[in-house]
Parts: structure tokens; C-alpha cells; sequence
């Protein structure tokens, strides 16, 4: 194979890849907000480890550091069972299984395929803010934890507009 040939497949696949990356973004833009979710979830995390089922009632505090605007941590097991959801209480208890955002993502599903395969991590999903109705772009990061024996995540997300 000549040179030029081996330069124009080289191009070729490097364009490739960058246009699969563009398109399978595995995590926000750097921004501050991105930051601030990432330390949450991880001091949260940290927390459940160290005081396991206990530390959910303290994410539940309404003005706390873990629960305010349209901040707030959850969590579920890894068979889709929400343990905690304080701005969507109602969903405590359920089984979230198969269900899909606005678009037909199954983002519970990619939430704990994230926390199982990779330990923790970004998912992104179209999900409606407190107090709304109608779903916006929503950036999630999640962190596989042990909940008093029981292997679970926690995780918190942000809106980026």
C-alpha cells in the first residue's frame, strides 16, 4: 500500500472516531455545576459508607446540603427499586425498571448499568425538573455503594440550561 493510500484511510478513520465521540458523549461540559454534582454524589456516597441506611433520612432534609433548588441525591438498588427520592417522593418504593424518558431512553436501566459496569459515571436523559411537568435535558452522575449490605447507587444530576 502506498503512502498517500495509508495517509487517506488514517484521515478517514481518525474522522471516525470523532464523529462517534461527538455523538456518545459520556459526560457534561466542564462547567462548575458538572463539578459540584460529581463532589456531591461522592461525599454522599462516602457518607452511606461510613453510616449505611441511616445517611437516607439526612438526604431527605429539605435546605440541606444535599436537598435544595433542584438539587437532590437518590438512590436505588441495583434491581431498579428506589430507595430515595425526596423532590419525587412518590416514586419511593417503586420499581423503575424499563421505563423510559421523553425520548425512549431507559435511563433508570443506563443509571445502573453505568454503577454496575463502571463503579460510577454520567448518564444523561430527558427528565422534568421539581415541579415540572414537561422533561428538559438532565445530566446525571451516579456512584455504586453498599447500602447496609445491599449493593446500590446514589446518585445526583443537573440541568444544563
Amino acid at each position: 500500500m502506498n503512502t498517500k493510500a495509508l495517509l487517506t484511510g488514517f484521515a478517514l478513520t481518525a474522522s471516525l472516531v470523532v464523529a462517534s465521540t461527538a455523538f456518545s458523549q459520556q459526560a457534561p461540559p466542564p462547567s462548575e455545576k458538572a463539578k459540584q454534582t460529581q463532589e456531591l454524589v461522592n461525599k454522599a456516597a462516602a457518607l452511606v459508607d461510613k453510616t449505611g441506611k441511616g445517611a437516607l433520612a439526612e438526604f431527605r432534609r429539605k435546605g440541606s446540603e444535599w436537598f435544595h433548588d433542584d438539587t437532590y441525591l437518590f438512590s436505588y438498588d441495583m434491581n431498579a427499586n428506589v430507595l430515595l427520592n425526596p423532590a419525587f417522593p412518590a416514586r419511593e418504593g417503586t420499581n423503575v425498571h424499563g421505563q423510559k424518558d421523553a425520548k425512549g431512553k431507559l435511563f433508570h436501566d443506563e443509571i445502573i448499568k453505568t454503577a454496575l459496569t463502571r463503579g460510577s459515571g454520567w448518564v444523561d436523559y430527558m427528565f422534568p425538573k421539581p415541579g415540572q411537568s414537561e422533561a428538559s435535558q438532565k445530566w446525571t452522575y451516579v456512584k455504586k455503594v453498599t447500602i447496609d449490605g445491599v449493593p446500590g447507587l446514589i446518585g445526583s444530576g443537573f440541568y444544563p440550561e
